[in-house]
């Protein structure tokens, strides 16, 4: 080998043992092991920044733009409600959420429907008291195992299809051709997930600690005259299964009716106090057909999508302490409404607007984005604290949202526009119709991901210019001889092992005109290899940095680098003894 090669694959090796044995970002890790590249002119600048202009890494970028709007306008939490149900066990939650994502990814870029999944599905296990991190691998694995299903599942499927019609003699691949191997694979995956994500998997999260002694609120809402929820149970409403939540009692028509049974009916215009944590509150915010019972957050001038929540604590000389919220004008005083009271730790049995503000209480208030650095300094406040990532929704806008999101997938499936620029287009029209704002949209954007995923290319560019891509697979290809069978699985264990180390689109490329040769030299059908080598450069998941949907559920799901490979490496010889089973019974190898 080359020096060029050898300390590319120093640089390799020293980046993966960094992220398997230390806690260092891996943003870090990556653009410290190019830059070394860089320097030693291994890659030149325009292949180390190659990555930064990458399509698929703009569409991550952009993607979470577009993720942000189906969250900000409710549209993921309609999704949530309708889907993703309220199952009691993991392997039934992990079926409702899977499922889908498998679905989707068949038909639909893998990178959209994992972004546009994260928030809801965050948002659904901290409502069922499930640990995040139990959900977001298998979130990944599953639009990884829906895209291996068709010609459009993954631009990897597309890539090798586009290298065959380009080979004199060979043709390309039927739409649903895959099938034939990636449905039975898709099965066996999903059954290795329920069946292991529960032993395997870490619970990093535990969302029924955080539960003791947090702060507990009073707030009171009411069911909008048009709500959904009209006419349901307590229970069916979805109304007893946020944790941390007690529904106090209901105000119907003048009339109390206290000790609230799961099977009471909602009524249009119903009165519900409730007791609850901070997250619960705002996931009260977030349902569609309930509004906060009192007016006055009609009457804030900006719009509510541009609101934030804040907590704030009441200091004793405030001119709102000995007041109740409805004799402070603390709307009038601030430009901002009391959504809900805490009281040290106290239950308070009063409805909202007749609760006495007293020194020391936690008010959670409905604001635009400047009250907090408005009153930083003021002395009605002793503590101002924003809850991160939480606005109200926008329900009306959840139409417009899933209808822009049906325009992407249908424009880029359909092959009128490129992912990229039906993504940008979309983001733009996210923006446009206000499902979300500039800033939300700015903030939205995880620059750790789109670092990772930019630096890994420029490292995939090393592999390949420094030959030392070129130098395993051959090593690895020459233990097969010139059996065919044992090719086939020489040619599948290359492409997944190269794959777990730099992109898969890279790896497809790389693979293609070796497995050409082989086959050549043997005299064998190259459809059946250019298919494992589709299957294997989709087959990443015992390493996060290989598959950019991996890369995208490790933070949210509070993963390091070992997890991908204690759960991802036994699915990967799985699929791997699968794949190459099937494979010769449908196309033959001669």
């Amino acid at each position: 080998m080359s020096p060029d090669a050898w300390l590319t694959l120093s640089v390799l090796a020293g980046a993966t043992a960094g992220l398997l044995f230390t806690r260092i970002a891996p943003d870090m890790l990556l653009t410290a092991g190019l830059v070394v590249l860089l320097t030693a002119g291994v890659v030149s600048p325009t292949e180390a920044l190659a990555g930064f202009s990458n399509e698929g890494m703009l569409t991550v970028a952009v993607m979470y733009v577009i993720a942000a709007g189906l969250r900000e306008s409710g549209a993921l939490h309609q999704l949530v409600d309708h889907v993703f149900g309220h199952s009691k066990s993991l392997p039934g939650a992990l079926t409702r959420i899977m499922l889908p994502v498998m679905t989707m990814s068949a038909f639909v870029n893998n990178t959209p429907v994992v972004a546009s999944f994260i928030p809801a599905v965050l948002d659904w296990a901290r409502k069922h008291r499930f640990s995040p991190s139990k959900f977001m691998i298998p979130l990944s694995y599953a639009a990884i195992f829906g895209g291996t299903c068709t010609l459009i599942g993954t631009s990897t499927n597309l890539i090798i299809n586009g290298l065959l019609l380009d080979t004199p003699g060979q043709r390309g691949l039927g739409f649903f051709e895959l099938a034939w191997v990636g449905v039975p694979c898709a099965v066996v995956g999903f059954l290795y997930v329920l069946i292991f994500s529960g032993r395997l998997l870490p619970t990093r999260l535990a969302p029924l600690e955080r539960l003791k002694n947090a702060r507990e609120y009073t707030v009171e809402m009411r069911v909008e005259a048009d709500s959904p929820l009209a006419g349901k149970t307590v229970e069916k409403a979805g109304l007893r299964h946020l944790p941390g939540l007690f529904l106090i009692e209901i105000e119907r028509r003048g009339r109390l009716i206290p000790a609230v049974s799961p099977q009471e009916v909602l009524e249009a215009e119903d009165h519900l106090v409730f007791a609850g944590i901070t997250d619960s509150v705002i996931d009260l915010q977030k349902i569609r057909g309930l509004t906060p019972a009192t007016n006055q957050i009609f009457k804030l001038d900006s719009p509510r999508p541009n609101r934030r929540f804040i907590e704030a604590v009441v200091s004793p000389s405030s001119p709102v302490a000995g007041h109740n919220v409805r004799e402070s004008r603390f709307r009038s005083r601030y430009g901002a409404v009391v959504i809900a009271v805490a009281r040290g730790g106290r239950r308070i049995a009063r409805k909202i607007g007749d609760i006495d503000i007293e020194g020391g209480d936690t008010l959670l208030l409905e604001t635009d984005e400047s009250f907090a650095e408005q009153q930083r300094n003021s002395r009605d406040f002793l503590l101002l604290r924003p809850i991160s990532g939480a606005a109200p929704p926008n329900h009306r806008r959840a139409f417009v949202a899933w209808a822009i999101l049906v325009g992407i997938v249908v424009t880029a499936a359909m092959g009128w526009l490129e992912i990229l620029t039906a993504t940008l287009i979309g983001a733009g029209a996210m923006l446009v119709t206000r499902c979300l704002s500039v800033n939300v949209a700015r903030n939205s954007i995880d620059l750790q991901v789109v670092v990772v995923i930019a630096a890994a290319i420029g490292i995939g560019k090393a592999m390949e210019s420094s030959g030392a891509g070129v130098v395993i697979a051959h090593a690895f290809l020459g233990l097969a001889g010139d059996h065919p069978w044992m090719l086939l699985a020489a040619v599948y264990a290359v492409t997944m092992l190269l794959t777990e180390m730099m992109s898969n689109n890279a790896t497809a490329v790389l693979m293609y005109p070796i497995m050409l040769a082989s086959t050549a030299q043997l005299g064998l059908n190259l459809i059946p290899f250019a298919i494992a080598v589709t299957m294997a450069a989709s087959a990443c998941f015992a390493t996060p940095i290989g598959y950019q949907t991996n890369l995208m559920v490790m933070g949210p799901g509070g993963y390091r680098f070992a997890d991908y490979t204690r759960f991802g490496l036994p699915l990967n010889l799985l699929l791997g003894v699968t794949t190459v089973l099937i494979i010769p019974f449908i196309w033959p190898l001669t």
